[in-house]
């Protein structure tokens, strides 16, 4: 049996199950800062505190929603490491995102993955689709859900 074949059996026995849930990180003004900065997307509900206290119903700036989905990255690796004979994971991309809530800055956030699907896509490719939830401490209603493709690269 090839390790993409005993990756893809181990995997089908998780599908439907929580296979990870990432520590927290916090979402400061400086990070969103920096996302503005290196996006160009320097909007003031992002990076002017004192007018977004004022002026919405945040009481503060807010991450960007495409900041708070970068962080998918860093909370993968929290809970994946690489499986026997793997040699890569790419992103594959998303099959539906939704931000159902804004992150306020100071936030503290995790990602928790459920595996929905498994599929080899060749011999040497396995796509992973997780359900990703992106929580908010504290707060009910999440950050945002998305299904998210991965793709494991096993050796030839």
């Amino acid at each position: 049996m090839s390790a993409l074949q005993a990756a893809l059996a181990t995997s089908e026995k998780l599908v439907g199950t929580e296979v990870g849930v990432s520590n927290w990180i916090t979402v400061d003004q400086k990070m969103i800062d920096d996302f503005a900065k290196t996006t160009h997307d320097e909007q003031w509900i992002h990076v002017d505190p004192e007018r977004a206290a004022k002026e919405t119903p945040f009481g503060g700036t807010i991450a960007h929603g495409f900041l708070t989905l970068s962080l998918a990255s860093r909370f993968a690796y929290d809970c994946f490491a690489m499986m026997p004979g793997q040699v890569m994971g790419i992103n594959y991309g998303m099959n539906k995102l939704r931000f159902l809530k804004p992150v306020v800055a100071g936030s503290r956030l995790r990602g928790r993955f459920t595996l929905q699907k498994v599929t080899a896509k060749s011999d040497v490719n396995l796509l992973r689709e997780n359900l990703l939830t992106i929580e908010i401490e504290g707060e009910e209603t999440p950050a945002l859900i998305a299904e998210w493709l991965g793709l494991a690269v096993f050796e030839d």
